[in-house]
């Protein structure tokens, strides 16, 4: 398993001095922390190389989350939350079930596209950022299924057919979790969602009697 930094660890817990920034600012840090770590990923970029490309202070840095290892789990749920808002905000743009499930897949598919391989890899092998990345999947792998289940109400899918589809769904978003389905497939994550999004919408298509 990947280790963040060892030059970002202190070998005894002392409380460090906090300096107090602005909600706002520390939102600007924040996000220009996430982009740095989606780009490059994160365990081989100490603090102090942040705070000299953000042009700030540890100090300041410190204001944002305590540790490294804070400063990575928080910049990385927030890319997940950001990501599922967008996500949401598009969906809802639309009323047909199966273009709500295609528009939901892609979005998820771009914004897995923001993670460098770098990114996905430390992601995967630390086990905080690991956690949340298999929780969200298992919500994304929920809310497929939540859109299925709308279109069958709708009368577009077939009962039989979307409760198929849902277990199918929740097996592959697991295997791209785990890699075990990108290892088969030399895939992304981001192409595998993609992919999945038109097979599924294919295979759901209501046929005549």
């Amino acid at each position: 398993m990947a280790a963040l930094s060892s030059r970002d660890r202190s070998p005894v817990k002392t409380p460090r001095r906090r300096r107090q920034v602005d909600s706002a600012r520390r939102d600007d840090l924040l996000a220009s922390i996430q982009q740095i770590f989606l780009d490059e990923g994160f365990t081989t970029v100490t603090i102090g190389e942040l705070a000299e490309r953000l042009h700030c202070s540890r100090a300041t840095l410190y204001s944002v989350a305590s540790t490294k290892e804070q400063l990575v789990v928080l910049a990385t749920k927030e890319f997940f939350r950001s990501s599922a808002q967008l996500i949401e905000r598009r969906v809802s743009e639309h009323h047909d079930p199966r273009q709500r499930i295609l528009v939901y897949l892609d979005g998820v598919a771009e914004a897995m596209r923001r993670n460098s391989p770098a990114f996905y890899d430390d992601m995967v092998a630390f086990a905080p950022t690991a956690a949340i990345y298999a929780r969200n999947t298992e919500r994304a792998a929920a809310r497929v299924r939540e859109l299925i289940d709308e279109g069958i109400a709708d009368g577009q899918f077939r009962s039989a057919d979307g409760n198929f589809a849902a277990h199918l769904v929740a097996l592959a978003i697991e295997g791209v979790q785990s890699g075990a389905l990108l290892e088969r497939t030399g895939m992304t994550a981001a192409d595998a969602f993609a992919e999945l999004g038109t097979l599924l919408l294919d295979g759901l298509i209501r046929r005549p009697s």
